[in-house]
């Protein structure tokens, strides 16, 4: 039974948008490449009138406490980051994984991408198609998202884990109007696309992962890092976030301090972050949790998965344990 919205889409083999797709609009990258599915699961498409086009991919036994992954936010994300989650969980739970707005065969329109609207796909996506309360993982950058949207509504949420989580620092972010200042920088004829493209370089790509992970970076990693950067309207998303205009300023007190429900943190050491706030609000709130997954640099579920995988079920089962006792 398909949800309101939701249409089949064909997978079979590499799938790209024909050059004629709305994602097209804007394109600047001179190369494109095929574009696999990220994970070997059926994919559809959720639409609305102001989301547009969200691909998602779900498998796993229906009726099960549904799990809902969310990639991160960079030059070159995709779910392929939530493959070995997903992998994992689909033989035992129904897991989702959408592709958010600006990536994979989402929609790549050049649009305002903001935090709202991250947060508004999350609970649509939550609302419409999951449809009913989801436990969710969020990796780096989305952890903000999800906390925005579960603010908006919780009821839609049955717990959250983040993975590598951004918003912990006490560094101050740019203001807004250097947010801007910098996107139109970014989106100078000529210059953001030279930029973007010496970021996704196969190369550069590289350089970055090889920051974040413990050891060498598989070549899948970076091959599909690659492929989903060189799409028509790929840098559009991008954008935004070099520009930090995707970050929330003093996110532990306007996001995660006001959170209730069971929270679970997993990080070590990340290139890109630092986690300064988050002893505090261990300290003062009683539903965060953290696991330290060590040696990683920021992406412990590729990095560590069992111990990943454990640190989520321990969480998962503290969770059902509670919710048992406050039942009876």
């Amino acid at each position: 039974m398909q949800a309101p919205g939701v249409q089949s889409a064909a997978i079979a083999g590499p799938a790209v948008q024909p050059a004629d797709h709305p994602a097209a609009a804007g394109r600047q990258h001179s190369e494109q490449v095929p574009l696999p599915p990220a994970v070997d699961a059926p994919r559809e498409v959720y639409a609305t009138p102001t989301l547009k086009e969200i691909s998602w991919y779900a498998d796993g036994p229906e009726g099960t406490r549904p799990l809902v992954l969310l990639h991160s936010i960079n030059a070159a994300p995709s779910v392929f980051e939530m493959k070995p989650l997903f992998e994992h969980y689909r033989a035992e739970r129904r897991v989702y994984a959408p592709d958010l707005p600006g990536f994979g065969f989402s929609d790549r329109s050049d649009r305002p991408y903001s935090p709202a609207l991250y947060a508004e796909a999350i609970n649509a996506f939550l609302a419409d198609v999951v449809k009913e309360p989801a436990d969710v993982v969020a990796f780096s950058l989305s952890s903000e998202f999800a906390a925005r949207a579960c603010l908006a509504a919780p009821q839609r949420f049955t717990s959250l884990a983040l993975l590598s989580p951004t918003g912990f620092s006490d560094r101050r972010l740019p203001s807004g109007s250097v947010g801007n200042a910098l996107h139109r920088v970014f989106t100078l004829p000529g210059l953001g696309s030279g930029l973007y493209s010496l970021l996704t370089k196969r190369g550069g790509i590289r350089f970055f992962l090889r920051q974040s992970y413990v050891g060498e970076p598989p070549d899948e990693l970076i091959d599909y890092a690659y492929a989903t950067s060189h799409q028509p309207g790929a840098m559009h998303a991008p954008y935004r976030f070099l520009s930090g205009q995707l970050f929330t300023r003093n996110a532990v007190e306007s996001l995660y301090a006001k959170l209730t429900l069971p929270v679970l943190v997993i990080y070590d050491k990340d290139a890109n972050v630092t986690f300064d706030l988050l002893p505090g609000v261990l300290e003062s709130h009683a539903n965060w949790h953290a696991t330290k997954v060590e040696p990683t640099l920021g992406i412990p579920q590729w990095e560590r998965p069992t111990r990943t995988i454990a640190a989520l079920d321990e969480f998962w089962r503290t969770v059902e344990a509670r919710a048992g006792a406050d039942a009876g």
